[in-house]
């Protein structure tokens, strides 16, 4: 495994959710992915995070207090003391459940409520995190998959048996004779 030039520990994401106990948030991404497998699969450059947009002053107020400095670039990024990098998307959630995306094209991405029921664990920790059908779908859209990607989609089919659309390499049995 090449370990990239920065890292995500199982102990830098602990103790960003010990400082943000309070705050409803649910972790995305790679880390997403390992939560719900509840096995660190493979090295993490960052930590996704997905919270709603009426609770984002809290969490930057938090950790702004906690040290974390807001980095300049796309999107809105924290980075801890310790240099673990937080990337944060927010969404808005409608009236029945479910949370908008706005793209930077102009696009709002909904996911439904179920989405958001996702559970897992980090280092027996247990976290809430988008389902695995939101991961499918937020990882066969919008960009091309990566091997990394694909592979973090197969193990979600394998554990959880989601649909992989063909973009995921989804595998189809042969047919019966």
């Amino acid at each position: 495994m090449t370990t990239p030039s920065r890292t995500a520990t199982a102990t830098q994401v602990l103790g960003f959710l010990d400082t943000t106990d309070g705050i409803t948030l649910w972790i995305d991404g790679g880390w997403g992915v390992d939560a719900l497998l509840q096995r660190q699969t493979r090295v993490h450059r960052d930590l996704d995070i997905v919270i709603a947009e009426v609770s984002l002053p809290a969490l930057i107020s938090t950790l702004i207090d906690a040290g974390y400095e807001r980095l300049d670039g796309e999107g809105l990024v924290l980075r801890s003391p310790q240099a673990l990098h937080v990337d944060v998307h927010t969404v808005t959630f409608d009236n029945q459940g479910r949370g908008c995306f706005a793209l930077g094209d102009g696009r709002v991405w909904p996911f439904p409520p179920s989405a958001f029921q996702g559970e897992g664990c980090i280092d027996g920790r247990p976290v809430r995190c988008l389902s695995a059908e939101a991961q499918v779908h937020c990882h066969a859209q919008g960009y091309p998959p990566t091997a990394r990607d694909i592979a973090d989609m197969r193990a979600l089919e394998a554990a959880f048996g989601v649909f992989l659309p063909l973009a995921l390499g989804a595998r189809f049995p042969e047919p019966a004779d």
